[in-house]
């Protein structure tokens, strides 16, 4: 199961990085996908990167997020920039570039308020 962190409080138009770890997995075979929940709405996928580094975004957050991936440390980032009111949910991560494949972890909350 993956581990999130990075969340917080963030005025429109700053930026957060979102980090995603696991120890339970052999990290670099697989896609790391990102998504999100907003109050009241469904869960939605983000962004996702292959185990090859390929990646690909939502409409709504290309040019504005990065999702990258270190293998080394089992880690995958979500640079988050230009942040916009609409972006405030729980973000989470997990296997599968763009189909969740595990159980979902405890998120990390993001809220762009001014």
């Amino acid at each position: 199961q993956f581990v999130e962190s990075g969340g917080g409080l963030v005025q429109p138009g700053g930026s957060l990085r979102l980090s995603c770890t696991t120890n339970g997995t052999i990290f670099g075979v697989y896609g790391v996908g990102w998504y999100r929940q907003a109050p009241g709405k469904q869960r939605e996928w983000v962004a996702g990167i292959s185990s090859g580094g390929s990646a690909k975004y939502t409409n709504s957050v290309k040019a504005r997020f990065t999702i990258s991936r270190d293998n080394a440390k089992n880690t995958a980032y979500l640079q988050m920039n230009n942040l916009k009111l609409e972006d405030s949910a729980v973000y989470y991560c997990n296997r599968g570039a763009i189909n969740p494949m595990d159980a979902w972890g405890q998120g990390t909350l993001v809220t762009v308020s001014s």
